[in-house]
C-alpha cells in the first residue's frame, strides 16, 4: 500500500485484502452479509492506516462474543463477585449491540479446546475471561486465530493481553493504612494462591508496612495455614500481631466467626480488615471493614475493551477499576 499518497481510501483497503470496494463499505458499515472474519479484517487494517469512516460507531450490533465465568466461584460465597461482573458485561453489552453467551467453566481445568468449543457453539471470534489467568498457549492461539479476548478480574503481566480489574494493589496499601493509623505496627496478612491479581494484593501491604517505621508484617498463605487453624493460632498469640487483613471477605468473616466462637476474649483491640466488600461482609457481626470492588464496573469495563478489539483496536490496555474504604466494625485502636 502506497502510505506516500494522500488520505486512505476504501479503495486502499479493497485493494490491500483482495476484495471490492462494496465489501469494505459495507463491513465499515457492518451490514448484514459480511463475515466476521472479513468485518473484522477491514476494520483492522482500516484502524492501521488511519482510514476515517463515516460508520465509526461504538455500536457493533451484529457481534457476538462469549463470557467464561469460573464455575467455583460461582458455586460458592464468591458467587455474587462474578454475578456482579456478569451483570456488568451484560448491560454493556445490550446498549452496545452485542450479543453475549455466558458459560460457566472449571477455572482449573479451562483448555484451548473448551474454549475453542464454546466459541463455535456461539458462532463466536471473541471471549471475555473472568477469573482465568492468560497462558502462553491462549495468547499464541488468539494472535493465529484472530481471537479478540479481554481478561475480567485478571491481568496478564506480560501486557500480552487486554485486561480490567479492581486496583489491587492501591486497594490492599489503602486497606493497611487505615490499619498503621489506627495505632498497629504488626500486621498479619492472610494470602491465597499468588494469582496475579492476589499478588498485588500482598505487594499493596508490603508497600505499606515498609513506608511505615516501626511497622512489622507478617504473611500467611492459605496452603499453609486454614482459617480456622489461623483463628487459633490468634487466640494463642503464636503471631504478636494486633491487626489481620485478609485477602477477601469470605476468609476474613470466617476468621472473625473463628474468633468470636471459641469462648475466649478476643485480644484488646485486635483488628480485622477484609477485601471486596461481598454480602457477607454486611451479614458478618461485627460488620466486616473492608475495601469495596465495583464488580459491574470491571464487568462494563471488559465489554467495552473487547469491543475495541473486535473494532480494530489491536492495543494491549490495562484498566484498573478504583477502590473505596468500607467502614465497618471491625478496626479498633490501639
Amino acid at each position: 500500500m502506497d502510505k506516500g499518497r494522500g488520505r486512505p481510501s476504501q479503495s486502499d483497503i479493497a485493494r490491500e485484502l483482495g476484495i471490492s470496494i462494496s465489501t469494505v463499505s459495507r463491513a465499515l458499515a457492518n451490514e448484514p452479509g459480511i463475515s466476521s472474519q472479513v468485518r473484522d479484517e477491514v476494520i483492522k487494517l482500516a484502524r492501521s492506516i488511519g482510514y476515517k469512516s463515516k460508520h465509526a460507531a461504538p455500536v457493533i450490533r451484529t457481534g457476538r462474543a462469549v463470557a467464561l465465568l469460573p464455575l467455583g466461584s460461582a458455586a460458592s460465597a464468591m458467587s455474587s463477585f462474578y454475578v456482579g461482573i456478569a451483570e456488568g458485561m451484560k448491560a454493556t453489552a445490550d446498549s452496545l449491540g452485542l450479543s453475549i453467551d455466558v458459560k460457566l467453566v472449571n477455572e482449573e481445568r479451562v483448555t484451548l479446546e473448551i474454549i475453542e468449543r464454546h466459541l463455535k457453539q456461539a458462532d463466536a471470534r471473541a471471549v471475555l475471561l473472568a477469573g482465568i489467568d492468560a497462558w502462553d498457549e491462549l495468547i499464541d492461539w488468539c494472535e493465529q486465530n484472530n481471537i479478540c479476548a479481554v481478561l475480567a478480574n485478571g491481568i496478564d503481566p506480560q501486557m500480552r493481553i487486554s485486561s480490567v480489574s479492581p486496583c489491587n494493589f492501591y486497594g490492599a496499601y489503602l486497606a493497611t493504612r487505615t490499619l498503621l493509623a489506627a495505632g498497629h505496627r504488626k500486621i498479619l496478612h492472610y494470602t491465597h494462591n499468588l494469582r496475579p491479581t492476589i499478588l498485588e494484593r500482598r505487594r499493596g501491604f508490603e508497600a505499606a508496612i515498609a513506608e511505615t517505621e516501626g511497622a512489622h508484617g507478617i504473611v500467611v498463605s492459605t496452603s499453609d495455614c486454614s482459617t480456622s487453624t489461623l483463628a487459633d493460632n490468634i487466640m494463642n498469640d503464636v503471631y504478636g500481631v494486633t491487626a489481620l487483613f485478609s485477602w477477601n471477605d469470605v476468609a476474613a468473616v470466617e476468621i472473625l466467626e473463628g474468633l468470636h466462637g471459641g469462648g475466649r476474649p478476643l485480644p484488646k483491640g485486635f483488628s480485622i480488615v477484609g477485601f471486596d466488600d461481598l454480602p457477607i461482609a454486611a451479614m458478618s457481626t461485627p460488620r466486616l471493614s473492608t475495601v469495596s470492588v465495583d464488580r459491574e464496573a470491571i464487568g462494563h469495563g471488559a465489554v467495552r475493551l473487547l469491543v475495541q478489539h473486535m473494532q480494530g483496536n489491536a492495543r494491549v490496555q490495562q484498566l484498573q477499576i478504583g477502590l473505596t474504604f468500607v467502614e465497618g466494625g471491625t478496626i479498633h485502636p490501639r
